[in-house]
């Protein structure tokens, strides 16, 4: 299915409408046969809570031992539940006109494709969803561990992490608004380059990859200089640069830049889907 009703892409962030959602299920891998038993959303802007989802889901199997000693959902809290056809249903009519957001998006956004396959519905059409996760480390870099209950510690939420898909929703959305005020201190406050930097979506990946890749290639072929505004890996700083790039490397399926730095005097590597801006100088 399409993704329909998604507003054209607006300058601000909190001009944006997020649907951020979470899963519990009978086990880790759905390609085994695991299910989702548990699925909760909240709708938000800015700051303002619009809407909640909140269902468990009859899968008619069990949950798994080890899912149950982290979820605590037993079969007799999932008799008279709603099936999946149902739910997935009523959730795909929550979240239109939204963008969707999770904490370890490819986890949630695979047993939910899953979940459309098994009951004969077409999967999410190339949808762009936002993970906490890659903003945590991204704006967070150095922590020792990134589980979802550590880095709301770190930012001073007093939650408990409950293994709930709706109370887990809760303390995403506490950490996601603490990420985007980190973010808007750093000057990132635009759309597009929140996207860039924070969306699970290949295809907006390696499009904002080929603009930038494309433009380093230009400068190279005219010796000429590029300034670029960038977020280290390092320090989750963001800084101007002027730059003479050298050449374009790929690693691990990430490409990078190189070129010599004229701030730091030295030649420097910079990740090409941290760089927010770039302009070459004739």
């Amino acid at each position: 299915m399409h993704l329909t009703s998604l507003p054209e892409m607006p300058d601000s962030i909190e001009a944006v409408e997020f649907t951020i959602f979470d899963t519990e299920t009978t086990g880790l891998n759905p390609q085994a046969g695991d299910r989702i038993v548990e699925l909760a959303a909240l709708r938000v802007k800015g700051s303002q809570r619009i809407a909640v989802f909140d269902t468990l889901i009859n899968p008619e199997k069990p949950v798994s031992p080890g899912a149950f000693a982290v979820n605590k959902i037993t079969p007799q809290m999932l008799n008279g539940a709603p099936s999946p056809q149902a739910a997935i249903g009523r959730f795909l009519e929550f979240l239109q006109g939204s963008y969707l957001c999770s904490y370890n998006a490819e986890f949630d956004l695979g047993f939910l494709d899953n979940e459309l396959r098994l009951i004969g519905r077409p999967a999410l059409d190339n949808p762009v969803v936002f993970d906490v996760l890659i903003m945590a480390r991204k704006l967070l870099p150095g922590l020792p561990r990134y589980a979802l209950w550590f880095v709301a510690e770190r930012l001073g939420i007093k939650l408990t992490q409950q293994h709930r898909a709706l109370a887990d929703v809760e303390m995403t959305w506490q950490v996601f608004e603490k990420l985007k005020l980190l973010c808007q201190e750093k000057g990132i406050a635009d759309f597009a380059n929140f996207s860039r930097l924070f969306a699970f979506n290949r295809k907006l990946l390696q499009s904002s990859s080929a603009r930038k890749i494309a433009q380093i290639q230009e400068c190279i072929d005219a010796k000429a200089t590029l300034r670029i505004r960038y977020l280290s890996s390092q320090r989750a700083e963001v800084t101007e640069r002027e730059v003479v790039p050298k050449e374009i490397r790929q690693e691990r399926g990430c490409y990078y830049l190189i070129g010599y730095c004229n701030l730091k005097k030295d030649e420097r590597t910079f990740r090409v889907d941290n760089i927010l801006e770039l302009d070459i100088l004739r």
